[in-house]
């Protein structure tokens, strides 16, 4: 049983060092392709990102009213419709 549990602690250490090493490998690399990176140009591709991300939700807008049922505006033209066979004329001349 001690012969399990020191094996058992021993790979566990080992994949811990590799998690590790794996770890300051991918920092290193974030790190050395933004070294040459300034301000104007993190600002610049916010920008671009903030522009493109508005040009995408409004295409998704687009397409969702597309497949949206327009009942407000049927009903509302509907409305208009029997109001204006049912209006009165209150008696006043209008237009000239």
């Amino acid at each position: 049983m001690d012969q399990i549990l020191l094996y058992v602690s021993i790979f566990i250490a080992i994949l811990a060092l590799y998690f590790g090493l794996y770890a300051c490998g991918r920092v290193a690399k974030i790190d050395k392709s933004t070294k040459d990176l300034e301000w104007d140009a993190i600002a610049n591709i916010t920008g671009d990102l903030a522009t493109t991300k508005k040009t995408i939700q409004t295409l998704n807008n687009r397409i969702n009213g597309m497949h949206s049922p327009k009942v407000a505006e049927q009903e509302l033209m509907m409305q208009l419709l029997t109001n204006r066979g049912q209006s009165k004329p209150n008696g006043k001349m209008v237009g000239g």
